[in-house]
């Protein structure tokens, strides 16, 4: 076991994959030379040299093609877009192609790709850099769907998203680059898709945070517990397809209370499928309708008060949560 940050814990995944298998190679703009726009694939050029470690130029479209076709013939490359903005311009080949292609030829081609692509607000790049969209690629069946929140799951899980025949979208928070965690050390550390983590036990409401929203999530919680004495259960899906949808219920029947918390926009996002399944499969349980947190519905602004009042915070979780249980916090939100 290792501290390290989320950066490197990603960066030492994909160094053990490109290891262990002669079939991988890493592409993207400035991944090589540059070391990464968030400094992921520092190091890598130098020690598996060009063949592996890949720049190429400004064309989403032309990399995800260029990675669909490659893993069609054997290789399982793994791309880096810049921000999950930009995976917008290669729409087609994500959702047509890449998604699809093993359907289409009746299991005989198989695609293994991973597109890593960091997402999220808080580091004032505007609108068309700063947001959120796991439900966008959760609402496409052929795709999985990751989205760590540690250094240990960036690791396990990335290295599962390699050895995956199937496309996946791995999904990075900008501000969890930084982020320090244990992360246990060798090459045969994996984390398995479709098992969520119970981040903190409680008997008195469920908390589901995704992506950068389970540390807020936690917080939030520690929080309550403090201040509120509402003991609440924090639950990280950590991937979004597969879904532990077990796991969740599970809690859900034993708090008889949700909250889902996430930073993307509030219409057809995680949580709305969420909440829809929760009340389809333990509409029993619950003893008040299931709360969401979400992002601001609109676009993310630049100004550094206004984008932080556009994405979620402890603050709004707590007050979520008490209004479950008819309560207020003094002080939140007015």
């Amino acid at each position: 076991m290792a501290e390290m940050r989320y950066r490197e814990a990603l960066n030492e995944a994909l160094a053990e994959e490109l290891e262990r298998d002669p079939n991988v190679y890493l592409m993207g703009q400035d991944i090589g030379v540059f070391g990464g726009a968030f400094k992921v694939t520092e190091g890598l050029l130098e020690r598996f040299g060009e063949k592996r470690v890949r720049d190429t130029p400004i064309s989403e479209n032309t990399i995800v093609g260029l990675g669909v076709g490659s893993a069609m013939t054997g290789l399982r490359p793994v791309i880096e877009l810049m921000t999950i903005n930009f995976s917008l311009l290669a729409l087609d080949q994500i959702v047509n192609h890449a998604a699809h292609i093993r359907y289409m030829f009746g299991g005989q081609v198989s695609v293994p790709l991973v597109i890593r692509m960091p997402q999220g607000a808080g580091h004032q790049l505007g609108p068309t850099h700063s947001h959120s969209f796991e439900a966008l690629y959760l609402h496409v069946p052929g795709l999985l769907v990751a989205a760590p929140s540690t250094p240990a799951d960036a690791k396990g899980l990335l290295k599962t998203a390699i050895r995956d025949d199937n496309p996946v979208i791995f999904i990075e928070h900008e501000t969890l680059y930084g982020q320090r965690g244990d992360v246990p050390a060798g090459p045969d550390f994996t984390v398995p898709f479709g098992q969520a983590a119970i981040r903190r036990e409680g008997t008195d409401v469920t908390i589901i945070g995704i992506s950068r929203m389970a540390i807020t999530a936690g917080l939030a919680a520690e929080q309550l517990a403090g201040e509120h004495g509402i003991d609440a259960e924090v639950i990280d899906p950590r991937t979004l397809r597969p879904l532990d949808l077990d796991t969740i219920l599970d809690s859900v029947r034993k708090t008889n209370r949700c909250v889902i918390v996430e930073e993307g926009w509030p219409h057809g996002g995680v949580g709305a499928n969420l909440a829809a399944l929760i009340q389809e499969q333990a509409f029993d349980y619950l003893d008040a309708p299931v709360g969401r947190v979400t992002g601001v519905d609109a676009p993310m602004p630049y100004a550094k008060n206004l984008e932080q009042i556009s994405f979620p915070h402890e603050a709004e979780v707590i007050e979520a949560v008490l209004a479950l249980f008819g309560e207020r916090s003094v002080g939140l939100n007015g």
